[in-house]
């Protein structure tokens, strides 16, 4: 099995990269994440993981290992191999997919190639509350911890404000922490429940 590689990046295409490991080159499709972390021509590492079938094998790479466990995750859905997996994280963020699983945003899961609606709906019905916030945080490498504020009244929320914090809630914060974000989030101009919960993760 092949976890990790540490090399020199000889080319990019949209969906792979060329790493030459001690002058073996090896393909390997790529994540959004992990094709920030490549320049062609120097040195980079990425985390992998290694399918095998009758018919070849296949890289694929990621930026960080959280990053790779949304990934085995992803592709424990029943209907989604890894070529889709690897799809959907090279089209939205680590921030934007668990947003999406949060929000049950099915419209934004499908406009990944290749990605009907029902295996976006199947993809949300099956791992709605299992993709934490320490799992984003770690994919990502923001630091989502919500900076100290005054309470916030219950009877200030409004209903776009409890279902923000109810997605977050179930990517792993407290109710307390959630009302801290949505609070912050406001003062920094958010308006859109999306608005609200992408700079929640970003911890902005």
């Amino acid at each position: 099995m092949i976890a990790y590689l540490r090399g020199k990046v000889l080319a990019t295409t949209e969906e792979t990269a060329i790493l030459d490991v001690n002058g073996v080159g090896y393909e390997l499709y790529c994540t959004r994440g992990a094709f920030r972390l490549l320049t062609v021509g120097a040195v980079a590492e990425l985390h992998t993981y290694l399918q095998v079938k009758e018919d070849g094998m296949t890289l694929f790479g990621f930026a960080e290992p959280k990053e790779k466990e949304l990934f085995l995750k992803l592709i424990s859905v029943s209907g989604v191999g890894p070529k889709m997996g690897i799809s959907i994280l090279a089209t939205l963020s680590a921030d934007d997919f668990a947003l999406a699983v949060a929000t049950a945003d099915v419209k934004r899961l499908a406009t990944v190639k290749g990605l009907g609606k029902k295996t976006a709906e199947k993809i949300v019905l099956e791992l709605h509350g299992k993709i934490s916030a320490a799992e984003v945080l770690g994919a990502s490498g923001d630091d989502l911890t919500p900076a100290p504020t005054s309470a916030v009244s219950p009877a200030k929320l409004s209903a776009q404000d409890e279902e923000a914090i109810s997605a977050l809630v179930g990517l792993g914060f407290t109710r307390n922490e959630s009302v801290q974000a949505v609070k912050k989030a406001h003062d920094l101009g958010a308006v859109t429940v999306e608005d609200i919960i992408m700079k929640a993760l970003q911890g902005v």
